[in-house]
């Protein structure tokens, strides 16, 4: 600990013991909800960020953020504890969202402007960790909800400073719930018999078909980065894995600059051996989804009223597992057609009439959360198996959040000749993807699965204006940086 009661560090370079260290023990502000200012005869360190600092008269107060949480920081001039140049040298040197270290004792205070709001910090020392250089945007701007008036920060200025971005305390806690998602996928369907499987990326042939993918060079032989991980899912059910699961990077070469569309975003894959019937997946996809969404209600409270606070939305309506609705796909179609749209039997639906859609079922079902099954084969990936009544149809299902699709899924072709013939069909090199294939020619299960992307999931639950605010470092077709 410095003599003096304030100033700058030197760097910090691990020079201290690395057992004991300094001697000193910070808390975190978060833990300051719980705390009582009865405790505050005994000093507390806390590092923090400096969110403002304001000079008044003969005292200097500080908000200090760490995490989800901010409290009011207090100099009052007494010499020789706190002298007039402490004050003075805090109010100017403590740049906004500088780094400090604060310590002090706990004092029982009515805070408005705080989340902390029964208790402030009365500073008796106070140190500058990392000073920080005059900032592209206030913070303040960059958290104004859109129907407040002031300024407001534009969303590419704010993703060309993604980590000062990061720092708005909903955009935190977006990140927080994009991990929550993740985190109960994960949970569940692991405490179910599934395995977690890492396929690898770089592969020789496009994993879902056509020509949206990123293409390189790999010691001289042509490669592409894998659109999923479909086809090791795949081989992992012909290895008798029976149920797994991965969560990963894809990567897709659309030029799509629309609200929804990233280049490389995080898949939540599923594949699962079947019985009799694609629906075993379907439902458990109902189970899963449910889980997630009663997962982050009851679990992610706090950061659901931060994200609100900036950017207010309605809590989706999803019913139970097991009774959420599953409509076929030409049922969607009549419904739309009955509302005025025009649309052909087998024609794929755009974004317009996923959005009509599911309106459509918002006014009948009350829901926002549905599944809609059965897609023409001609719209579904070459490996999709065709319907047993009608191979204009396929095995297939989509599912929707708010009119927008964040699953696609279906049951697989199993028979080695069926897949060949389909991929050929389509234009598909067989020989760049002839290890998938054989797979299939020493006996495979049925099975189905699903490709879930996350970041679009955290999008339609919360209701944001754009998948970007749910990625932390978001790549598009003009994003290659931060």
């Amino acid at each position: 600990v410095p003599e003096h009661l304030y100033g700058s560090y030197a760097l910090i370079q691990s020079k201290v013991d690395p057992e004991n260290g300094s001697g000193r023990s910070f808390i975190t502000v978060e833990s300051l909800r719980t705390t009582s200012p009865a405790a505050g005869d005994t000093g507390v360190w806390v590092r923090a960020r400096v969110a403002n600092v304001r000079a008044k008269g003969r005292c200097a107060f500080l908000v200090l953020r760490q995490m989800r949480a901010t409290v009011q920081a207090v100099l009052n001039e007494d010499p020789p504890r706190v002298s007039k140049e402490m004050i003075k040298w805090s109010s100017k040197e403590l740049t906004a969202e500088s780094m400090v270290d604060v310590y002090g004792t706990l004092k029982a205070a009515d805070i408005k402007s705080c989340s902390i709001t029964h208790l402030e910090i009365d500073v008796q020392r106070i140190y500058l960790v990392s000073k920080a250089d005059p900032l592209p945007f206030l913070l303040e701007d960059a958290s104004r909800p859109e129907a407040e008036e002031g300024v407001h920060v534009l969303r590419d200025t704010r993703l060309d400073n993604r980590a000062l971005d990061l720092r708005v305390p909903a955009h935190k806690a977006i990140m927080r719930l994009q991990a929550a998602v993740s985190a109960l996928f994960r949970d569940h369907l692991a405490a179910r018999d599934f395995i977690e499987i890492h396929s690898p990326k770089l592969i020789s042939g496009a994993s879902e078909g056509g020509a949206n993918v990123f293409t390189l060079d790999y010691f001289g032989l042509p490669a592409c980065l894998a659109q999923s991980p479909q086809l090791y899912k795949q081989m992992a059910i012909c290895a008798d894995f029976e149920r797994v699961f991965e969560v990963a990077p894809v990567f897709r070469a659309e030029n799509s600059n629309t609200h929804r569309h990233l280049t490389e975003f995080i898949g939540l894959d599923l594949e699962m051996a079947i019985d009799e019937h694609y629906y075993e997946v379907i439902r458990t996809l109902d189970r899963m989804f449910v889980a997630i969404f009663d997962g982050l209600k009851e679990k992610y409270e706090l950061d659901l009223e931060t994200i609100q606070r900036q950017y207010p939305f309605e809590p989706i309506q999803y019913k139970p597992a097991g009774q959420n609705v599953v409509l076929h796909f030409d049922q969607g179609v009549e419904m739309l057609r009955s509302a005025g749209h025009t649309l052909g039997d087998f024609d794929d639906l755009n974004t317009e009439l996923e959005r009509a859609l599911g309106g459509l079922v918002k006014s009948k079902y009350g829901v926002d959360f549905f599944i809609l099954s059965r897609f023409p084969s001609a719209i579904r990936p070459f490996y999709t198996m065709p319907a047993p009544d009608d191979p204009r149809y396929s095995n297939s299902f989509d599912v929707f959040i708010r009119g927008e699709e964040i699953v696609s899924g279906a049951q697989r072709i199993h028979d080695a000749a069926m897949l060949s013939k389909r991929a050929s069909e389509l234009g598909i090199d067989v020989d760049s993807i002839k290890d998938y294939i054989n797979a299939f020619r020493l006996g495979a299960p049925p099975h189905g699965g699903a490709g879930v992307g996350l970041e679009r999931v955290v999008m339609l639950y919360l209701a944001l204006p754009n998948v970007r605010e749910a990625c932390l470092f978001a790549r598009d077709p003009k994003r290659l940086t931060p």
